[in-house]
């Protein structure tokens, strides 16, 4: 199991950096980075997706087919289409959310940028996400992206992560260690 993350990491990465390799002799880092980001979100917000890209159930030509539908929609530019329909064609679509994820990883990391995934129970208001990058700012310098996600089982509060280091304030963890805590004294 292990060989199958480090492989496909591998695959990723490799994808991942002729794809900004492309995109930074071309001067488009910024258009691409912005379609990826797109394409990021609607897999994460659709199963049937996700269920597409990982199955060997459909053909090349299917996937390629819903893929370009999905990026002719988006108004995506032609080399971040034509790099999906590449991993398309070459079946490596299993591995296309690792890939956009070692592309923003590789630009960030060039541009001095440090990215803070923050994943809370509910969405966060504008106020509260300015609140937030404030903080963030603060304490990790004026380079700071959020990546925002939510989860509902949190139930409440947030949780930080900024590289290795993680701030888990939601309401699941506090009650997981208030029964665990309970246990003890039982």
């Amino acid at each position: 199991m292990a060989a199958d993350s480090t492989s496909a990491s591998g695959l990723a990465g490799r994808y991942a950096s002729a794809l900004f390799e492309l995109a930074d002799d071309k001067k488009e880092l910024d258009p691409v980075a912005a379609d990826l980001r797109g394409l990021r979100e609607v897999l994460g917000g659709s199963e049937d997706l996700r269920r597409l890209i990982r199955s060997p159930l459909y053909s090349r030509e299917q996937q390629g087919q819903a893929l370009a539908a999905i990026l002719d929609k988006a108004a995506a530019g032609d080399l971040a289409r034509r790099f999906v329909l590449t991993v398309a064609h070459n079946r490596r679509l299993f591995a296309l959310p690792q890939m956009i994820d070692a592309f923003l990883a590789e630009l960030a990391r060039r541009r001095g940028e440090v990215t803070a995934e923050v994943t809370s129970a509910a969405p966060l208001s504008d106020a509260q996400q300015g609140a937030l990058g404030k903080v963030l700012r603060k304490e990790y310098g004026d380079k700071v992206q959020m990546d925002l996600k939510v989860d509902q089982s949190l139930i409440g509060g947030l949780i930080v992560r900024v590289g290795s280091r993680m701030i888990d304030g939601s309401l699941k963890s506090k009650l997981r260690k208030l029964e665990f805590a309970m246990k003890g004294i039982g």
